[in-house]
């Protein structure tokens, strides 16, 4: 298990690495995180909901996802409230109180109460009997001491998978004495035990300079540190965390196709935009600015956790406007999800699935009608895009849906289907190659629908550039992570601890 001094100290890049050097060195290992809390989720092979960052883990370890990598995640909805989905099922909302005070037990409408813990350890030992070896992750810090009796996911969960601990500290972020020999001090005997190793992550500089500072940490913790990892920014695996959106891009550049994502409070899945922001052909950025989203030759609007909260808001602020005033200049407007549910003539919630508005307008750029319900769609799809709505086919891609609500033409608009599945149902809508929606993530992982979306801008474009392959491109990122890991992380002591604890 890689722990944590607190939260963004790299535990899920570090987990990363260890799934893909143990997948090179022969074995069979599969990542696992009992409970999880992110907007960023991914749809598994057979249409279940987990965490982003257990999906990446999967993909670095060759494998496909499954809920028994992350039977809980916990998607926030407001500062109080998540919507709870165990084991790839949404069950429920629960306020915080509720979940970590109570357990959970009002977390789901069923009379009987949930055991979160009996169900994420189940996972795990399913996981366990067809994989070796499981590299678990922690979530926060393992030294929160309010909620130690309710803790599902760090050291009573170590102790249930019988794990090796690696406690993972920020050095970047200072005080990496005080956060580590702290961490480890205010565990109990019991616990203190399975904390093997410690690894000192995001470090800047000659490494040199902390040779005796690593001694003086295993002289102060008892406990041997197995790597100083240094801080890169030139390896790109995707990122579920929040808190990497406050490193984007905010401003629009000359030279390049200008993509704004629009910020909206509650933006979910912003790992759609990774591949693009690989892209040289472009220059993606983040803005509800009004003049930064006037100068955007292609705005997307993402996913939202909150689509009629997010509406109001574009409204509230003048993005909005900006948005029609942008398309009426000539800019491609694509929206993903909640994206494109704000793109029709308006958004129903009726049974106030959302919160307390009834009804809102959309943007009026696509002749769409939304009514949200409970019912949560969660499934991955291989679908062909359709051009201007006739049967004129780019190739199969591949993509996943993540939604609640239903979306039809409104009144009788005409159907003009962005893609048809391969299980012959349409998605989304097209009202001109530059005004388009669609329910697909990841559809901006194909090349094939990228290279038509900057069609339009060609003159641009470096027409003697291929198109970008993402696909290999993220293999590529995760070979060069171990490779990082492996020479700064004593790999042939971690295989010693696991051996000696399989003993």
């Amino acid at each position: 298990m890689l722990a944590g001094t607190g939260s963004d100290v790299g535990k899920s890049i570090l987990a990363t690495a260890l799934c893909r050097i143990f997948l090179q060195d022969g074995y069979t290992p599969a990542p696992f995180k009992a409970q999880n809390m992110a907007l960023n989720s991914y749809a598994t092979p057979d249409g279940q909901e987990i965490g982003r960052a257990q999906a990446v883990q999967a993909e670095a370890a060759g494998l496909a996802c499954h809920t028994d990598m992350n039977p809980l995640l916990l998607k926030p909805q407001s500062d109080h409230t998540s919507q709870v989905v165990l084991n790839g099922r949404p069950i429920g909302n629960s306020d915080a109180y509720d979940l970590w005070k109570r357990r959970g037990k009002q977390a789901s409408s069923e009379a009987t109460p949930i055991d979160f813990r009996a169900e994420v350890c189940a996972a795990f030992d399913r996981l366990a009997a067809s994989h070796n070896p499981i590299v678990m992750e922690g979530a926060g810090s393992i030294s929160e001491l309010n909620l130690r009796s309710t803790d599902i996911v760090n050291l009573p969960m170590a102790r249930h998978a019988g794990a090796d601990v690696i406690l993972v500290g920020d050095i970047d972020r200072g005080g990496i004495f005080a956060s580590v020999y702290g961490s480890i001090a205010l565990q109990s005997p019991e616990d203190r035990s399975l904390i093997k190793g410690i690894i000192v992550n995001k470090f800047r500089g000659d490494l040199r300079l902390f040779d005796d500072g690593r001694r003086m940490l295993e002289q102060l913790c008892g406990v041997p540190v197995l790597g100083v990892v240094p801080y890169v920014n030139d390896i790109h695996i995707e990122e579920e965390d929040s808190v990497a959106l406050a490193e984007k891009a905010r401003h629009a550049e000359r030279g390049k196709v200008n993509i704004a994502v629009v910020m909206l409070r509650h933006i979910s899945n912003y790992t759609d935009f990774d591949a693009l922001e690989q892209d040289t052909r472009v220059h993606l950025y983040y803005s509800n600015n009004t003049d930064e989203l006037l100068k955007a030759d292609i705005i997307i609007l993402p996913g939202s956790k909150s689509t009629l909260s997010d509406l109001y808001e574009l409204r509230r602020n003048g993005a909005a406007q900006a948005i029609g005033q942008a398309h009426r200049r000539g800019a491609t407007i694509l929206g993903i999800c909640g994206g494109y549910q704000m793109m029709g003539i308006e958004v129903l919630d009726p049974d106030h699935i959302e919160g307390d508005i009834d009804r809102l307008p959309g943007l009026g750029l696509l002749p769409i009608t939304t009514t949200m319900s409970g019912q949560k769609i969660t499934r991955q799809a291989r679908f062909r895009l359709l051009t201007g709505g006739d049967n004129g086919t780019d190739g199969t891609l591949t993509g996943y849906e993540i939604h609640l609500g239903s979306t039809r033409p409104f009144g009788n608009a005409p159907q003009r289907p962005f893609a048809v599945l391969d299980d012959g149902r349409h998605d989304g809508y097209v009202a001109s190659d530059r005004c388009m929606g669609t329910y697909l993530h990841g559809v901006l992982d194909n090349s094939a629908f990228v290279d038509r979306l900057l069609a339009p801008f060609a003159q641009k474009l470096n027409m003697a550039q291929q198109h970008f392959d993402y696909q290999a491109f993220k293999q590529q990122q995760y070979d060069l992570l171990a490779d990082h890991v492996r020479r700064h992380v004593d790999m042939e002591r971690i295989y010693q601890i696991l051996l000696d604890n399989s003993e």
